[in-house]
């Protein structure tokens, strides 16, 4: 397989992992202030770009 290919299987997976484990995080925290929710939900819409980004420099060998 190429690393294309290994690159998108292997971001399809993550993305759908991350975005579960991002929704289901606050729910088994008590109920928190909303400016610390607010602050969660940006840093969580942000974090997910890293790894991203590493997985597609890696698929073109850019590494």
């Amino acid at each position: 397989m190429s690393r294309p290919a290994i690159a998108t299987i292997a971001g399809v997976l993550f993305i759908v992992a991350y975005v579960v484990a991002a929704i289901t995080l606050p729910d088994l925290a008590p109920r928190l202030h909303w400016t610390l929710e607010a602050v969660y939900w940006c840093v969580a819409g942000i974090v997910w770009v890293f790894p991203v980004r590493w997985l597609m420099l890696w698929s073109v060998h850019k590494r």
